[in-house]
């Protein structure tokens, strides 16, 4: 990916989190799809600095999943790659802000999770085909 398309990509999810943020979600808080967008805050695994990004969510198990798609890049996104490296987030829904805690899912329990994400929003599919990657997924779970 060229640096003029990552740098494009750090701008939009700068904006997109200042806007979910200013209008606690009543702007930026759907995706493509219609699935339900989360302000997820996540420490850098080298930098130690917080970085937030919107993302979508689905309600699993008490807590919320989300899918390392990168809109199917081949690569998984920074976020994601933080997010193994971590224990713990933030998440904002709304007006309101949650520390969670952070699960990889792996085997089954991902191809479970995975089914329901492709039951509520089938456009992941298409970017796991475009990807050529299996889609990771975390668990973010309220403390």
């Amino acid at each position: 990916m060229s640096a003029m398309v990552k740098r494009l990509m750090r701008v939009g999810n700068t904006v997109g989190v200042w806007v979910y943020r200013r209008s606690n979600g009543r702007l930026g808080g759907t995706a493509k799809g219609g699935s339900r967008v989360l302000v997820l805050t996540v420490r850098g695994r080298k930098s130690g600095r917080e970085f937030s990004c919107p993302v979508a969510y689905f309600e699993r198990s008490g807590g919320y999943v989300v899918v390392g798609s990168a809109a199917g890049l081949p690569d998984d996104p920074q976020w994601f790659r933080n997010l193994r490296a971590a224990d713990s987030a933030v998440v904002q829904l709304g007006d309101r802000r949650h520390d969670v805690s952070v699960r990889i899912l792996e085997g089954a329990e991902r191809d479970e999770a995975f089914a329901q994400v492709l039951a509520e929003n089938p456009g992941f599919a298409d970017y796991e085909t475009k990807s050529g990657r299996t889609m990771p997924l975390a668990l973010l779970t309220p403390r």
